[in-house]
């Protein structure tokens, strides 16, 4: 399952991104807001998400603000998420090859919507490298979280 939030600041973009991976073939759950409200705060879309994959390892989500560093500084508090900041296909391609990031951080301010569906559709099809040197690299992170 895709899930995928935003604030206000992500809003547009967050129902682009879902007409377009719908599109692609994934199963996506919008997981809010629903209406644009101006003065809405990211972190409890952030918590819902967050919520959400505990219960669904298998899981990947993508969360939406204006820098894209607030949402994901928060979803990085949670234990088994690995959010990752991008802004380009080649960097979501580095996110999820080296680092297995489960969750996307988009800045809606600093990308087009073009490019932004791009970065989607190219760090939902890389796949985690499995490499030993971040396997262990992710085991390190682990061991200071628990």
């Amino acid at each position: 399952m895709l899930y995928i939030s935003s604030d206000h600041g992500g809003f547009e973009l967050k129902n682009k991104i879902i007409q377009f991976v719908t599109n692609k073939g994934y199963d996506v759950e919008d997981l809010g807001p629903f209406d644009l409200e101006k003065g809405d705060d990211y972190p409890e879309y952030v918590a819902n998400l967050a919520e959400k994959m505990k219960d669904d390892p298998e899981s990947k989500g993508i969360l939406i603000c204006r820098n894209g560093v607030g949402v994901s500084m928060f979803a990085n508090k949670y234990k088994n998420i690995r959010a990752a900041l991008s802004w380009n296909p080649q960097h979501a391609i580095s996110s999820r090859a080296d680092d297995d990031a489960n969750v996307l951080a988009l800045p809606s301010d600093y990308i087009s919507d073009q490019n932004a569906c791009e970065t989607v559709e190219a760090w939902l099809q890389t796949p985690f490298s499995c490499s030993e040197r971040h396997l262990r690299r992710l085991a390190e992170i682990s061991s200071y979280l628990e």
